[in-house]
């Protein structure tokens, strides 16, 4: 036999599944309300990143591609018996052209030219102002970062 619930029970379950079917109704009305705002475009114009990425695929990356070539070079000359190349030296001059790739790297972003028109050839007379400027961009988070230290 059943036991009878009392009517406090009762009405405290009525209560529960009401709150649960309405507890997420108002859900959609109120996203659809919040509209983010478009951020203001502070980063790098298109025309200025396709030229840092025409001097980087230079300055880096055929660096990076002798890099990576140095050991295919040596394995077939070793397995061959043209010369006896030690693992070491391999190393180094793979090291070296990975260093270069490097240095290209940060050549080719720092002496793109921020102008419409595309400057000189190496783009030497950039690299100070690109470094201020890039001093510039990491100042605010750093000061935000000291206040509140």
């Amino acid at each position: 036999m059943k036991k009878k619930q009392s009517k406090k029970k009762l009405l405290n379950k009525k209560k529960r599944n009401n709150a649960d079917k309405t507890a997420f109704a108002n859900i959609d009305r109120k996203s659809k309300i919040y509209t983010p705002q478009k951020p203001t475009s502070s980063g790098i114009p298109k025309y200025v990143a396709d030229r840092m990425a025409r001097r980087i695929f230079f300055t880096a990356g055929i660096p990076t591609i002798m890099g990576m070539s140095v050991f295919v070079i040596s394995y077939i000359v070793v397995t061959r018996n043209i010369a006896e190349i030690p693992p070491s030296s391999t190393i180094a001059i793979s090291a070296l052209f990975f260093l270069l790739g490097l240095a290209g790297l940060s050549f080719g972003i720092l002496s793109a030219s921020w102008d419409e028109a595309p400057g000189s050839f190496f783009g030497i007379e950039n690299i100070p102002m690109n470094i201020q400027r890039a001093k510039a961009a990491f100042k605010p988070a750093s000061q935000n970062f000291e206040e509140k230290s």
